[in-house]
């Protein structure tokens, strides 16, 4: 299926008016896809997969800013901590140090979202507002501890409901800006409360107008995914 030029074309610049950033979600996609958006100059783009991101890192420009915006195991942390943009899931204290560790043995400072469950579905990951209260509470004593250097938090991101239901994906949307306000406040060295990343191919017009500073689209853009098991 060829890649959608116009409907790009259409998106990047409604997106730009809002100062919205797009994140083309490039996951089963093939390199020759990838260039094709790379060659109308995007960047950026949003993997699912450790390997499947670690093997066209390896193949395309290395100006690509890669995001990772899957559920990422700690023990899968250092296949991308080189070269990794933003982290868009970190769910967890544990997997914030990894990142952290990976961070200093590559000198750098990793980028992340912490990632919320605004949805009613259970198999989507995320903090509660709760957890989320937790962690940056005890933010301080980790960094005492741990020496947290290497990582910045730079925002949240969340998922809404699979569902048609406008007003309720508008609603969760909503809560979580409502979040995003009150830790945006939190301005330190490790943490730059600035992105908040709601919005995927189906909803990210509403999600735009709650608020989104980027946006994650990839069936618009690359027409429908085929199942990984089909590479």
């Amino acid at each position: 299926m060829p890649v959608n030029k116009e409907k790009y074309r259409e998106i990047i610049l409604e997106l730009r008016k809002k100062n919205v950033i797009l994140v083309a979600v490039s996951k089963t996609k093939t390199v020759e896809e990838i260039m094709e958006f790379y060659e109308l100059g995007h960047r950026d783009f949003g993997e699912n997969y450790v390997q499947e991101l670690t093997e066209k890192h390896f193949v395309l420009p290395k100006d690509i800013r890669w995001h990772f915006i899957g559920h990422l195991q700690s023990k899968k942390v250092k296949y991308i901590s080189s070269f990794v943009h933003l982290v868009h899931g970190v769910d967890s204290v544990k997997l914030l140090q990894e990142i952290n560790k990976q961070g200093i043995k590559h000198k750098r400072v990793i980028d992340c979202l912490l990632q919320v469950h605004i949805a009613q579905e259970e198999t989507k990951f995320g903090l509660s507002e709760e957890e989320l209260d937790m962690l940056f509470k005890d933010l301080p004593s980790y960094e005492a501890v741990d020496g947290l250097t290497n990582v910045s938090i730079r925002g949240l991101m969340g998922m809404a409901s699979l569902t048609e239901n406008t007003s309720k994906i508008r609603l969760e949307f909503k809560y979580l800006n409502s979040l995003f306000d009150k830790y945006s406040k939190i301005q330190t060295e490790h943490e730059k409360m600035e992105i908040l990343s709601i919005g995927m191919s189906a909803d990210y017009k509403i999600a735009v107008e709650e608020g989104s500073s980027l946006v994650r689209i990839g069936s618009l853009l690359f027409g429908e995914r085929i199942s990984k098991g089909t590479l």
